[in-house]
């Protein structure tokens, strides 16, 4: 399972319930009835719903709803899902589940929008997805029986979005909702572009059978295949194609709207912002649960994001983050005990639906049980534990700055020298790869995996701090303040947090893999930013060659001990492919870009007590 990595299959498998036992299906059939129903919405449209209800009708039940673009197969009153909800102690609680094809995709009725805007003004007729939501709660409510008139909503990647999307002008019988990963800015974070910069492998995979067009409903047999990619390389397949305008051409042309609109709208212009859920997050009512993982491929900004933006707007509701060591999904996968390469010592996603996911619910739901969450509940990896904050970022943390110095040195004193930088060329015909070896598809043990093969490279520059002497405990966001010249007129900027393992750390045991411990370099945290995108998203600016210039951007957040006798090390480079896609290194508009107008250029980071580059953590105080 190592290369099943997308959003698509991850909540595809999720609302499927392909990845469940395959005795569960006994026990659905044996407890619930399924019924399938066409609900409409107030403009008349009709979204599909499968509602599976519980056969005991000696008590009254909530709703655990989840709406989702991935199909809710399988299609049939008499065919029924392998397992309901997202782990099995869930299923076995006793709710009524519902699954419901959003508008547009599947067996739904209607025009499927990529993240629908929010609509400001709404007539008796307009709609989004929190009016669709709403209206599935409101029948609901009056046409089943036996339910106790709550409704938890919960949903993983883009079904997190719609998660979101519940909680504008909620039902008043919505009083649960968990986004978990939510997708939440397709511009500056989340899965198709991170600071501005494409995430080429994903979005180019997604979006070819994603984004296929549906004229009618259909199910998923009759649906779009996977494409099938000439070269088996990731790294070789996107190089050769030589740019993303001959891609779009050779593979697309026009018959993919999202890839039309990438061209269209290259910049943060009002297309994007209309799509940024966030900013409607004002006047929340319902309980929420927000869920991420640290090593989360693809959503890990939208979890902070999605939190942080409920805490600034709405200071009284009751909205609590949970984010462990976890991938895309993994929360809901597994025993999280380990992931890639790295040991955490304790199943920590049976500890989270243990005692998070199933107490919310059946608290918020039921009245059940005796729920009092920390406000923050954060696995600290490194040191291994489970640790709850009043806040996040936590209260007792101090900003630090790790600052870059001459021959590769990291520390928390400041450069003493003056004119002092490292040198380098960044070549885009040899761009630096994301991660070692080949892949077929981008993997999602990326986010937490050994980086000693950049660190070989010349175009990748390493600092790294002496041994630790103590433990050194950093949480909460990660502030990239770079000085850095370039020959071209733009540049991509990544730059990774990792933590130096000990040359005598020990190998797993046992060790199928053959990993080497000692001297590991495990990536805690890696972020890219458009440097045309340095002082605006909306208004990019071309660098002036050779001029020192200041580039600084945030990374998502972090919670991570480096233990003592550890090494922090910060590594940058101006590629990451085909993670990323590339930067021509000259300014102009990528998605115009031909094969041509890719060249090298000279970088310079610069060290130097008038031109210090650093690093901004927050250095957990207790």
């Amino acid at each position: 399972m190592k290369n099943l990595s997308l959003s698509i299959l991850f909540t595809f498998l999720f609302a499927t319930g392909t990845m469940a036992q395959e005795t569960d299906s006994a026990y659905v059939r044996s407890h619930y009835t399924k019924i399938e129903r066409l609900i409409p919405m107030r403009d008349g449209i009709k979204l599909f719903t499968s509602i599976y209800i519980p056969k005991d009708q000696g008590k009254k039940y909530p709703f655990l709803m989840s709406r989702t673009p991935y199909t809710v197969a399988p299609y049939g009153e008499d065919k029924y899902k392998l397992s309901l909800g997202t782990f099995p102690a869930l299923m076995k609680e006793g709710f009524i589940f519902v699954y419901q094809d959003v508008r547009g995709r599947w067996m739904s009725e209607g025009n499927f929008e990529d993240i629908r805007p929010q609509t400001l003004k709404k007539g008796p007729k307009d709609i989004d997805e929190s009016t669709d939501t709403y209206d599935t709660i409101d029948w609901l409510i009056k046409n089943i029986q036996n339910n106790n008139g709550k409704v938890g909503i919960s949903g993983i990647s883009y079904p997190g979005f719609y998660s979101t999307t519940s909680l504008p002008n909620a039902h008043p019988a919505l009083k649960a909702v968990s986004p978990q990963a939510p997708v939440t800015d397709w511009f500056i974070g989340d899965d198709f572009h991170h600071g501005g910069a494409l995430f080429l492998n994903d979005a180019f995979r997604f979006m070819s059978s994603f984004g296929v067009p549906r004229p009618k409903p259909i199910t998923p047999d009759k649906g779009p295949k996977p494409f099938k990619f000439p070269i088996q390389d990731n790294y070789r397949f996107y190089l050769e194609a030589g740019s993303v305008k001959n891609l779009k051409d050779k593979y697309f042309g026009d018959s993919i709207k999202f890839w039309n609109n990438l061209f269209k709208h290259p910049n943060l212009d009002t297309f994007w912002k209309a799509r940024t859920i966030t900013p409607h997050l004002t006047n929340i009512k319902p309980a929420v649960m927000v869920v991420g993982g640290f090593f989360d491929a693809e959503d890990a900004y939208g979890t902070f994001a999605t939190y942080k933006a409920i805490e600034k707007q709405n200071p009284g509701a009751n909205n609590i983050l949970v984010a462990g060591p976890w991938f895309h999904g993994g929360w809901v996968r597994g025993t999280g005990s380990s992931f890639g390469d790295i040991q955490f010592g304790q199943p920590t996603s049976t500890y989270y639906q243990e005692n998070l996911e199933l107490p919310f619910f059946k608290y918020h739901l039921k009245g059940e049980g005796d729920f009092k969450p920390a406000e923050a509940n954060i696995f600290v990896t490194g040191s291994n534990q489970w640790k709850k904050f009043d806040a996040w970022p936590p209260a007792d943390t101090e900003n630090k700055n790790l600052y870059l110095h001459p021959n590769g040195k990291l520390a928390f004193d400041k450069v003493g020298r003056t004119d002092s930088w490292d040198e380098y060329v960044s070549d885009p015909a040899n761009p630096v790869p994301y991660q070692n070896g080949v892949q077929d598809r981008r993997t999602r043990e990326y986010m937490i995996d050994d980086q000693r093969f950049a660190a070989r490279r010349p175009d990748v520059k390493t600092y790294q701090t002496d041994v630790l002497t103590e433990d050194i405990t950093l949480t909460g966001p990660v502030l990239a303040n770079l000085v850095v010249s370039t020959t071209g007129t733009d540049a991509d900027y990544v730059v990774k947090l990792i933590d130096v393992y000990p040359e005598d750390a020990e190998n797993p045991s046992p060790n199928p893999t053959g990993v080497i411990m000692g001297g590991y370099e495990m990536l805690v945290r890696g972020e890219i930013l458009r440097g045309k995108y340095r002082n605006s998203f909306e208004k990019p600016e071309p660098f002036v060659p050779k001029a020192i210039t200041k580039v600084s951007y945030p990374l998502p957040d972090v919670a991570h001990t480096f233990k003592k006798g550890h090494r922090i090390m910060i590594q940058i480079q101006n590629s990451w492919f085909p993670l990323a896609d590339r930067n021509p290194q000259k300014f102009m508009n990528i998605y115009e870009a031909e094969p041509k107008d890719f060249q090298k250029a000279t970088h310079r980071i610069y060290h130097d007590t008038h031109n210090s580059s650093f690093i901004t953590v927050k250095v957990l105080t207790r």
